[in-house]
């Protein structure tokens, strides 16, 4: 981002494609205002959301077209000295509220990710470590959990395998909430916990990692659609905590997608039918998550996202106990406040995560000039 106090100059492409948007907006009027505009209802619904898309750029392009003309009276102004105290103070309002609607101007034209306000599904499995990365498994579900709770999401979690001390080998969980994905989308990747294992008897630090994945929902109908004939679904016994009945009978499940080999196992509920839609869903999310690295990748060649590239195996964060610290690698952020983050504290990680990427996406946009 454009640092506080800079000048803001508008690239020559950046103003054309403002006036274009103006030009389409008063087109817009002019058709929603004929006669027979709801005649069509799905098009005056189209040009409903069109408009309600572009009148806020238009109005901010508008707001700092007059404030650059007040500027320009005031200029005139201070070359006369018994106005000279009065048109300063003018021009410094006036320029804090020039940078302020530029500011807004730039985040009005990033391009939108169409799947922010989605839910997701959440993935955490150990890695690295053994049973000590179990535990930390259960420590970054539980961070995640805390941070849905704060930001009041529904956590349902659709399949785990517990470790023997009380962790995790591996959690799915699904987050229901407005905006989930805009929030968590650059948790995907490898978090690393230097800290004294619960198992270590001589007091040594040990390194254990698990990995990340943060996956949209996908819709229900249409987005992504599975061929019954490409998938196989296997009924086993479950393996899990849930008593006799759960144990007796093969409610659990596993489907494979044989065209990726993606491979999704359900067990937590004791209705077969259920695990067969919760793993489903979770493959659909899996493949949607697929095509959406595949398209990312054509575009690394470009440009490189400054928080990352969102692969799985890329080291992302440090959890240091003994120095109580939280240290971001994309970013190079380190916070002292190791506690509050496993609590659920992750907005100052998300406001930096989310910085950074607008400024890659600013960088292209000013490159491209589209």
């Amino acid at each position: 981002m454009r640092a506080p106090g800079a000048a803001f100059v508008m690239k020559q492409s950046i103003r054309e494609k403002l006036e274009r948007l103006r030009l389409r907006l008063e087109e817009i009027d002019r058709l929603l205002a004929a006669p027979d505009a709801a005649r069509d209802l799905d098009r005056f619904r189209n040009l409903g959301r069109e408009h309600a898309e572009i009148a806020p750029v238009v109005g901010l392009y508008e707001a700092l077209e007059r404030a650059q003309a007040e500027q320009g009276a005031v200029r005139a102004m201070l070359a006369d000295p018994e106005m000279r105290e009065l048109a300063q103070g003018e021009m410094d309002r006036l320029r804090e509220e020039t940078e302020a609607i530029e500011g807004s101007i730039e985040r009005a034209l990033l391009p939108a990710d169409p799947n922010d306000e989605r839910g997701i599904f959440l993935e955490i499995r150990a890695g690295t470590g053994g049973e000590e990365s179990a535990l930390f498994a259960a420590d970054l579900f539980r961070m995640y959990a805390r941070y849905a709770e704060r930001m009041r999401w529904q956590v349902e979690v659709v399949s785990h395998s517990a470790s023997d001390l009380g962790g995790y080998r591996e959690i799915i969980a699904r987050i229901e909430g407005r905006g989930a994905y805009s929030k968590l989308k650059f948790e995907s990747g490898v978090h690393r916990v230097q800290r004294v294992p619960a198992t270590e008897t001589q007091g040594r630090i040990h390194t254990s990692a698990c990995t990340v994945a943060v996956l949209p929902e996908a819709d229900e109908i249409g987005e992504v659609e599975i061929d019954p004939a490409a998938i196989r679904i296997d009924t086993f016994r479950s393996s899990g905590a849930g008593g006799q009945h759960i144990n007796k009978t093969d409610s659990a499940v596993r489907i494979t997608h044989l065209p990726t080999g993606i491979v999704v196992e359900c067990q937590d509920d004791r209705s077969q039918h259920r695990n067969k839609a919760q793993a489903l869903a979770v493959l659909a999310a899996r493949i949607k998550d697929r095509c959406m690295r595949e398209l990312a990748d054509k575009t690394a060649a470009t440009r490189k996202s400054l928080v990352g590239s969102g692969d799985r195996s890329e080291r992302i964060r440090t959890y240091n106990f003994a120095q109580g610290r939280v240290t971001d690698h994309r970013i190079n952020l380190t916070l002292y406040k190791l506690g509050a983050i496993l609590d659920g504290e992750l907005d100052e990680l998300v406001r930096a995560l989310t910085a950074e990427h607008q400024a890659g996406q600013l960088a292209a946009l000013s490159e491209s000039g589209t």
